[in-house]
């Protein structure tokens, strides 16, 4: 092998490194959590599933009364044994 072949799959190593650097910076940045008021209005929560989770402020608000209620609490409570944990 010559010197330009050399450097050649010396840069092509270099090149590898560096996209499997960016698909971790990128697995690791779609697992933060964060929000962003879609183009409908709504609020998408982006980085717990593959796809946003997209909610209205009334859905949100409805939400959130379940759980000050407790009945969420209490549902998961009662189901326990058949709910799954991701």
């Amino acid at each position: 092998m010559n010197q330009d072949e050399l450097d050649l799959m010396k840069r092509i190593a270099e090149l590898e490194a560096a996209e499997a650097e960016l698909k971790a910076l990128k697995r690791r940045a779609a697992k933060v959590v964060r929000m962003k008021v879609s183009q409908k209005g709504a609020v998408s929560i982006y980085g717990m599933r593959r796809l946003p989770i997209t909610l209205y402020k009334n859905e949100i608000n409805q939400i959130r009364d379940l759980f000050d209620s407790g009945r969420i609490d209490n549902f998961i409570e009662e189901n326990n044994a058949t709910l799954a944990d991701r």
